[in-house]
């Protein structure tokens, strides 16, 4: 845990008190602080109130003794219209921030000044996140990973153990960070995403741009230019007092930065340009999508390292992440999928692109517009095999354009593709559960609806071994 001695004596409001705001409770009151906090969530309150907090509605909290209001990333901040507690902040003049920006004060003030690595981006974040943390670790460096991915910035273990920090950090926390320093900067790409939350597509996009603004001279920006408006970014910190810029693409031939150029990596950002891997050798990292994300992780690592040869080896050993284009095995030969993360079309459209004979399990809860931006990946579908709410709209869609059927649910799609699969013998063939819709008709959420995929493909494979067609 980070001890947040820069709130000694001090009392700071915490609303929110999911893992960030429990771990901010608790954080301040290590560090001989005080707060008060409220949550909807009567379980909540109570477990922060055992770790140290006050717990009364923000209504009644004396706000001329507070220092700080610690908010939830998810609650409104501005749009569409700042939260009642954000209102009554601004009104009695305290700051509105997050746990990243407490966490950044408290770093700052440490004189082993452990280095951060910070990473944004409307998609991928997650993967290059942990991916960055792995290769670190793969170079020997102690590493600490979390922010918005797996542990809140508060419970990571603290300094001097830990030398670097890698955070996964979203446009909501960026809002709250107003102090964000990080040693090395990541913006991967920026897609429409999240205008509710910040008004427009400008907005949104100028707020991850801030992820820069404090690099400074000795700290590194890393930026994917294969969309317009990071390649604007990128122009615009170029000439503005940022150390060094990275550029990263795929498919795009850079005089400078890190590119990929048909699944080859390499090293551009010091010259000569140096060829580093071929990226289809990394399982874990199938697609377009993947090498850019390692092409950013590579080029965040090679700040922080001159080791190029371990960042080779943590590429090749990197396991992926849970649920997302997750390698779990194979039944009846046929290897099997799961990207249950795949909770709309966008992100369904990754995982399609990445192989040539599918097996696709989709449905469930659906999402605005189903499947027919997918359309262009409908060829790659040998069967389509539908679950939930979605299945008979997406059958429509389907209708006329590739073979589908409607299992209802997951399990009697597994068996149905795999054994379809193995029946064709086509060796290329995969099963991939990818569904683009929400989970919630059938599962608790995406990770129960993995979950399940995993443990019924690992039954299936105990019951037709690998490499017999289903009975």
């Amino acid at each position: 845990m980070i001890t947040l001695h820069s709130c000694r004596g001090e009392t700071i409001a915490v609303f929110g008190l999911a893992r960030s705001g429990l771990a901010t409770v608790r954080a301040v009151a290590a560090g001989g602080g005080k707060t008060v906090a409220w949550d909807d969530d009567a379980g909540k309150r109570e477990a922060a109130q055992a770790a140290g907090a006050t717990i009364a509605r923000f209504e009644d909290w004396d706000w001329a003794a507070i220092r700080s209001l610690a908010l939830s990333p998810g609650v409104p901040l501005t749009h569409p219209a700042p939260h009642p507690v954000v209102k009554a902040a601004h009104a009695a003049g305290v700051e509105v921030i997050g746990d990243v920006e407490l966490f950044f004060r408290e770093i700052k003030q440490h004189p082993d000044r452990p280095r951060v690595v910070a990473i944004t981006g409307t998609n991928g974040k997650s993967t290059t996140t942990a991916l960055t943390a792995h290769l670190l670790k793969s170079a020997g460096l102690s590493v600490e990973m979390g922010g918005n991915i797996g542990r809140p910035v508060l419970d990571l273990e603290p300094p001097p153990a830990t030398k670097v920090y890698v955070l996964e950090i979203s446009s909501y926390q960026i809002d709250l960070t107003p102090g964000l320093a990080p040693h090395v900067a990541v913006l991967l790409n920026i897609t429409p995403d999240h205008i509710d939350r910040h008004g427009s597509l400008a907005s949104y996009a100028a707020v991850k741009r801030r992820i820069f603004k404090r690099v400074g001279k000795q700290g590194t920006a890393v930026i994917g230019v294969d969309d317009s408006l990071t390649a604007e970014i990128c122009t615009a910190i170029s000439s503005n007092g940022v150390g060094k810029v990275v550029p990263i693409s795929v498919g795009k031939a850079l005089d400078r930065g890190v590119p990929v150029i048909d699944g080859v990596l390499f090293d551009c950002a010091a010259m000569p340009c140096t060829e580093i891997m071929d990226l289809k050798r990394c399982r874990a990292l199938p697609g377009a999508h993947n090498w850019q994300n390692a092409a950013a992780a590579f080029a965040a690592s090679r700040a922080l390292t001159n080791d190029v040869a371990a960042l080779v080896r943590g590429l090749l050993s990197f396991p992926g992440l849970p649920h997302r284009m997750e390698d779990v095995g194979k039944a009846g030969g046929i290897l099997c999928i799961n990207d249950s993360k795949a909770t709309n079309a966008d992100a369904a459209a990754r995982a399609l692109a990445c192989y040539d004979k599918i097996y696709w399990i989709a449905g469930g809860v659906p999402k605005e517009g189903g499947i027919e931006s997918l359309a262009c990946y409908f060829p790659k579908i040998a069967h389509a095999y539908l679950i939930g709410e979605a299945a008979s709209q997406f059958a429509g869609t389907l209708d006329g354009k590739a073979a589908h059927t409607i299992c209802g649910d997951m399990n009697s799609a597994l068996e149905a593709a795999v054994h379809d699969a193995t029946a064709a013998g086509d060796k290329s063939a995969v099963v991939v559960l990818s569904p683009a819709c929400a989970s919630f008709d059938q599962f608790r959420d995406y990770e129960d609806r993995g979950d399940q995929f995993r443990a019924d493909v690992a039954r299936l494979r105990a019951k037709i071994g690998n490499g017999h067609v289903v009975a």
